[in-house]
């Protein structure tokens, strides 16, 4: 008996010993920012209208704007839903209208409004490097990128490039970099939305001509800009 004992007593030991350690899991740590931004990358569809317009003139077809950039996030409250945001940004904007600008034999700019059945066709378009500057309001936290947002300041505006042409039946009148535009260019926006989409109107402060600028009938040529669609926000 005292060996059948013994043996037993061992063959257990054994067992406890080779059995497996089993060890607790561990599972990561996730760090939550609590100092996130929303920096983003944006674009922009608009449709483009003329305001302040001469009498008479009128715009065609759909005349639509492109802009694309990124926004610097600068939160200034604790819970950082106020921030202040700028950044850097090109767009394209272009107009189809009845506003002409044509030469005449001295090779001189004449502006003038003219009817659509004196024109086959009439167009202006400029290239811009925007530099935004805006407050926003927004009610995102650290744990949802999904959110509702106010966004709205100035943009300041260089035209590097601009093209206008004008084709009569006759003649086509091509004008590249026109000195009677003005190149800086400023205006307000407001963007508001859910999450991606979002809508975004921009009006243009200064006029898009140079004072000196009339039409032949002697009228001061004070066109400002409206930009009407969608932005959309990218992080």
């Amino acid at each position: 008996m005292r060996l059948l004992f013994s043996c037993f007593f061992l063959v257990s030991f054994f067992t406890v010993f080779s059995q497996e350690e089993t060890k607790p899991k561990i599972e990561p740590i996730v760090k939550i920012d609590s100092l996130y931004r929303e920096d983003q990358f944006y674009f922009s569809v608009t449709y483009n209208l003329f305001v302040n317009i001469p009498p008479a003139l009128k715009q065609d077809k759909f005349s639509v704007g492109l802009s694309a950039g990124f926004l610097r996030d600068m939160p200034i409250n604790k819970k950082r839903t106020l921030a202040i945001a700028t950044g850097l940004g090109l767009s394209y904007q272009n107009f189809f209208q009845n506003f002409t600008i044509s030469k005449d034999g001295q090779g001189n700019r004449v502006y003038g409004v003219n009817d659509y059945n004196e024109i086959v066709s009439n167009r202006y378009r400029q290239y811009l490097v925007d530099l935004p500057v805006e407050f926003r309001w927004r009610s995102s936290t650290y744990e949802s990128y999904k959110f509702w947002r106010i966004y709205g300041g100035l943009k300041f505006s260089y035209a590097f490039s601009t093209k206008s042409a004008v084709d009569d039946g006759e003649t086509t009148y091509k004008i590249n970099n026109n000195p009677d535009i003005n190149k800086l260019q400023y205006g307000t926006y407001l963007a508001a939305g859910y999450n991606t989409w979002n809508v975004y109107i921009y009006y243009g402060l200064n006029p898009l001509f140079k004072s000196s600028v009339k039409t032949i009938s002697g009228q001061n040529v004070n066109i400002q800009t409206i930009n009407a669609g969608l932005i959309f926000y990218i992080l």
